[in-house]
């Protein structure tokens, strides 16, 4: 069976170890990149999560991986809130897939 695992700081990650998913603890993007490998290369995970502040330095670390069935690595906020990456990054992969801009677009 796959795994869920989640890369970020501490105080963003550690609630999600109640929900069993397998927490990595980083708090630089070198260590983050590296963990991606890792992660990846495991062939353990099906689906890994990403704050914002370490998916902004990870970028070419991803990338490497985007076209890939599993896993899926999606970014979500940290704990200080979201800076609107990750679901920029969502409406781009939905794009991809489907070929067009299927989501409803924020009332500014």
């Amino acid at each position: 069976m796959y795994k869920i695992g989640i890369i970020g700081d501490r105080d963003s990650v550690l609630g999600f170890m109640a929900l069993g998913f397998a927490v990595h603890e980083i708090q630089n993007g070198e260590d983050a990149g590296k963990k991606i490998s890792e992660l990846v290369k495991s062939g353990e995970y099906a689906v890994i999560f990403i704050t914002e502040d370490l998916a902004l330095v990870t970028e070419e670390e991803r990338a490497k991986y985007k076209d890939m069935p599993l896993p899926a690595i999606t970014v979500i906020p940290s704990s200080k809130g979201s800076r609107g990456y990750g679901m920029a990054n969502i409406k781009s992969a939905v794009e991809r897939a489907v070929g067009a801009d299927i989501l409803f677009k924020d009332s500014e």
